[in-house]
This record gives structure tokens, C-alpha cells and sequence, in this order.
């Protein structure tokens, strides 16, 4: 039997696209095989590990378990929206110059979830930095430099008036 496909409606990174999907499709494949948004990893595919991290509506969600019809009329935000290899987001560069990442498989995710809690949280120590950051599993760092970048970040933001 088959599925008919939907269209749908979604704006990533500020660009409307309409999409013809499969009601089963995950957000995670539609974003990168039909919109080529390789950025958006997938790791476990049970949300866990926290790779295939985005923001959907403004909040951080894993879009591996997301289907892509839930996200009709939805605003997305990926890693491919929060800076170039010329110009970093501000996330990306705290990354780099902290050394937070080795692989770099689990830096979208990390970047996302970072970007939501810049916007929506204020983490006020290292142990709140962590708890805020225990969706995403990173299996080549120890933490400590993602912390740190995390950190640097949040001084920014309460510096700014």
C-alpha cells in the first residue's frame, strides 16, 4: 500500500520551502536528503545522543523524533543557520576557541541546544551548564572545554545591556 505524500509549509534558517513528504518521513531526512541541510546529524535515532538537535518554533527539539508533517507551518532553525565557515555564530566560536569539540559528529546538536539555552535559560553555574547540556552525548571530549565555552557565553550575555 502506498502513502500518499503531503505537502508542507516550513521556514529553515529564513527561507520558506514547501516540501512534499511521506506522513512516516522523520524531520531529520526531510532536512537532508530533500533540503540537503547535511548539518543535522543523526546518531541514535531514539533521541538520546542529541546529534540531530534543531530549533523548532524557537525551542531546541530532536528531529529524529519528529515526523516532518509535525513541523508543517513551523519555524526551523539548523546548524547551518547560525554562521558560515567565514563567519561564525557566536556559539560556533566560543566552540573553536575553547576547543569544544574533537569529531566534531555531536557539535550540531551541541550548538542547537546551546542556542536555546542562550535564548530561553540562564544557566548560572557549571553544575546548571551541565544539566542543561545532558540531552547531548559527546564520546570524544570530557565535557570540560564545552562547559567552558557554554560558560564564556553566558558571561557575554549578562555583560550585554
Amino acid at each position: 500500500m502506498t502513502t500518499a505524500k503531503r505537502e508542507i509549509s516550513v521556514i529553515v534558517n529564513g527561507l520558506r520551502h514547501s516540501v512534499l513528504v511521506e506522513p512516516r518521513m522523520l524531520l531529520s531526512d526531510m532536512l537532508r536528503q530533500e533540503l540537503g541541510l547535511t548539518g543535522t546529524h543523526v546518531g541514535c535515532e531514539h533521541g538520546v545522543c542529541g546529534a540531530c538537535t534543531i530549533l523548532l518554533n524557537g525551542r531546541s527539539a530532536r528531529s529524529c523524533l519528529t515526523l516532518a508533517v509535525q513541523a508543517d507551518n513551523a519555524e526551523i532553525e539548523t546548524v547551518e543557520g547560525q554562521g558560515t565557515i567565514e563567519d561564525l555564530g557566536r556559539a560556533q566560536r566560543a566552540f573553536r576557541d575553547h576547543h569544544g569539540l574533537q569529531c566534531g559528529f555531536c557539535t550540531p546538536g551541541f550548538i542547537m541546544t546551546i542556542t536555546d539555552i542562550l535564548r530561553n535559560h540562564a544557566p548560572s553555574s557549571d553544575d546548571e551548564i551541565r544539566e542543561a547540556l545532558s540531552g547531548n552525548i559527546c564520546r570524544c571530549t570530557g565535557y570540560e572545554h564545552i562547559v567552558d565555552a557554554v560558560r564564556e557565553l553566558v558571561r557575554e550575555k549578562e555583560a550585554r545591556p
